[in-house]
């Protein structure tokens, strides 16, 4: 029992790494998004944002992670540090499919919605802000859900730079002791453990309606 909890706590210590890249993912991914979105109601570049969004879920993500990390830095003289790289394309992949998300809510909206905006004369951060974007989450939420989930596993991918996420963790471990099965089954769990918190988090927001709020 007590190596069990030795190594229930060594690979614990890469939940933090785990969650950071979780979250400013998701923070960057959803920013991107919104911007994406508006830009492709209001007809501006949608060409362009098409193949952008286009080659995102059209590559592998860890790809992604590989030119982020390691080709880029040559070509703007900057290196990244394995957070940064790691926040910046999960950010960048999850912003391609956050965006396909929410134009499907917005297309599900009544063209009413923008046409009243108008005649009231509103101004348009604060028709997306206070109008359009809380009915978009509200109709697309369970999706937004799945995609946090989605990019929770994702994750993983930053061991292939040498993050210590959990995945991380638990292949030093398995290396240490010449064993795989108990530390990435540990791995798993913290994995599962997260994905219900999420969901739980999800249908407490969903039943109280937090995000549906204008």
């Amino acid at each position: 029992m007590e190596e069990l909890m030795s190594h229930v706590l060594f690979i614990g210590k890469g939940v933090a790494l785990t969650l950071q890249l979780l979250a400013g993912g998701l923070l960057l991914g959803f920013s991107l998004a919104v911007v994406i979105s508006i830009l492709r109601y209001r007809g501006f570049g949608v060409a362009v944002i098409d193949r952008w969004v286009s080659v995102l879920r059209g590559t592998p993500l860890i790809l992604q992670l590989a030119f982020v990390y390691f080709a880029l830095p040559g070509v703007l003289g900057i290196k990244f540090s394995v957070l940064a790289a790691g926040i910046l394309t999960f950010g960048l992949n999850a912003s391609a499919y956050i965006a396909e998300i929410l134009r499907s809510g917005i297309e599900s909206l009544p063209p009413g919605q923008f046409e009243a905006s108008r005649t009231l004369e509103i101004p348009n951060f604060y028709m997306w802000k206070d109008i359009i974007l809380p009915q978009v989450l509200r109709n697309v939420f369970p999706a937004m859900v799945n995609e946090v989930i989605a990019l929770l596993k994702e994750t993983a991918l930053i061991g292939t730079i040498s993050g210590l996420d959990i995945m991380r963790m638990a292949q030093i471990l398995g290396a240490e002791r010449f064993t795989y099965f108990l530390p990435l089954c540990i791995a798993g769990a913290y994995y599962y453990l997260l994905v219900l918190l999420i969901e739980h988090f999800g249908r407490k927001v969903e039943k109280r309606g937090f995000y549906a709020q204008a």
